[in-house]
C-alpha cells in the first residue's frame, strides 16, 4: 500500500516545475532591450514623466474599484457553502445567513451613496 501524501507530492513537484519552467523560459527566452521607460513603474495608462508630477495626486479610482469588486466578490463567495448545505443548516443557519447578508448591505449602501460604482 503506498503513502496517501504520494499524489499531494507529485503535484506539488509538477507545479514547482512549470512555475520555475515558466520563468526561466521568460529570461532566456524574453526580450532583453532594456530602456528607461521600462525601467519606471507602470500605473494604469499614465506616463509617470515630470508632466504628471506637476498635476498633482495621483488618481486612485481605479484601485478603489478594484478592491471594491474584490471585497464584495469574495464575499459573495461564502454564500456558496451555504446555499448547497442550505436544507441541513436549518432555522440557525438561516439566521446567519440573514445577518451576513444585512452585514454585507451595509457597507454596500455607503459605496453605491459615496458614488464608488459609477465608474
Amino acid at each position: 500500500m503506498t503513502n496517501p501524501y504520494v499524489p499531494l507530492l507529485i503535484m506539488l513537484a509538477a507545479a514547482l516545475v512549470v512555475a520555475i519552467g515558466g520563468l526561466g523560459l521568460s529570461t532566456i527566452i524574453g526580450p532583453q532591450v532594456r530602456n528607461k521607460y521600462k525601467s519606471q513603474n507602470y500605473e494604469c495608462g499614465i506616463d509617470p514623466g515630470p508632466q504628471h508630477i506637476e498635476e498633482g495626486r495621483f488618481p486612485v479610482r481605479y484601485y478603489l474599484v478594484a478592491m471594491t469588486f474584490i471585497i464584495f466578490d469574495i464575499e459573495v463567495v461564502f454564500m456558496y457553502p451555504w446555499a448547497v448545505s442550505f436544507d441541513q443548516v436549518g432555522p440557525f443557519g438561516l439566521g446567519a445567513m440573514l445577518t451576513f447578508i444585512a452585514l454585507i448591505t451595509v457597507p454596500y449602501v455607503y459605496e453605491w451613496r459615496r458614488g464608488g460604482l459609477d465608474y
